[in-house]
């Protein structure tokens, strides 16, 4: 595969966001964001402001067309995925790849029913404190990207991938199971998104409140129950893992679906409990505690209108 110069973000929130700053930073003639008229007059009327530094992204309409690109990062909710495979289409070509950076264990499929599973790495964010607030992005920890595939047939694109992110310095990870990784970030957003949603509770309160803590690690065993029946090798000492992860974030940092909430936009239940209750019924394994927190996380919605 050529070398990856050409790159499209879809989603200018706090991870495209994060990332989409060090590709700049590093060359901002390779860089084009994706979005409708109505944001880009908004991020070019209020700017781009990431850790304090203006952004002057090049933007793009979905309908504008133009060169296809060599990479596109899709960065946004999953109640948004639907309409970014849409506003990809004219800038997806026969040799791109595509990372699905979404939070959840169902958008590369949901890419590739388009696409083609051939154009898809598996891919996360782990470890970014990043936060939005209207244009505004700031983060401490920009944290890594895990990617990869258990497809042999995508080797060539994983090392292109990879040495673009080390051209522009973008930390990485390429794990040996790439699936059983995304299992685990699930894990870690079943647990701690939706606990500090409910709570209300930034990083730091996971850090240093026992209870909150253990609430977390209640959610996430049932995923751990889960992924025993679907052949998946998660276990207990996989929790720990994570909430090392959590230990460096800053105190301050909140997780996007606490993000959400306090900006009454919607939420990513659906993906998180929502998947565990319906994984639950399919294999015959009880999921109490994510009943509990989907209805309640349900509720807040609502009450945010």
């Amino acid at each position: 595969m050529k070398k990856i110069s050409k790159i499209y973000i879809s989603g200018l929130g706090a991870i495209g966001g994060a990332y989409g700053s060090r590709i700049f930073d590093t060359d901002p003639e390779c860089i084009t964001v994706i979005a409708d008229s109505e944001r880009i007059t908004r991020y070019t009327k209020n700017g781009i402001t990431i850790n304090g530094k203006l952004y002057p992204f090049r933007y793009v309409t979905p309908e504008d067309g133009g060169d296809k690109a060599d990479l596109i990062l899709i960065a946004v909710k999953h109640h948004q995925l639907g309409q970014s495979i849409r506003d990809i289409e004219k800038y997806t070509g026969e040799d791109t790849v595509i990372l699905s950076l979404l939070n959840g264990i169902v958008s590369e499929e949901l890419v590739g029913r388009k696409y083609g599973m051939d154009k898809i790495l598996h891919s996360f964010a782990v470890g970014t404190d990043a936060v939005r607030e209207g244009t505004d992005i700031r983060f401490r920890n920009i944290g890594k990207i895990v990617f990869g595939t258990n497809d042999e047939s995508r080797k060539e694109k994983v090392q292109a991938v990879k040495e673009f992110f080390e051209r522009t310095g973008i930390p990485y990870d390429i794990p040996e199971d790439i699936i059983r990784e995304l299992w685990w970030k699930f894990m870690l957003n079943v647990g701690i998104n939706q606990v500090s949603a409910v709570l209300k509770a930034g990083y730091g309160i996971f850090q240093r409140v026992d209870d909150a803590r253990e609430l977390m690690v209640m959610a996430s065993l049932e995923v751990v129950a889960l992924a025993e029946k679907a052949g998946i090798s998660l276990s207990k000492e996989d929790i720990s893992k994570y909430i090392a992860v959590i230990n460096t974030l800053s105190p301050e940092g909140k997780t996007s679906m606490l993000q959400d909430i306090e900006a009454g936009r919607k939420t990513e239940v659906e993906i998180f409990s929502g998947t565990v209750i319906e994984m639950g019924k399919k294999y015959g394994v009880e999921t109490p505690v994510n009943d509990i927190l989907f209805r309640m996380i349900r509720t807040l919605e609502q009450m945010n209108g």
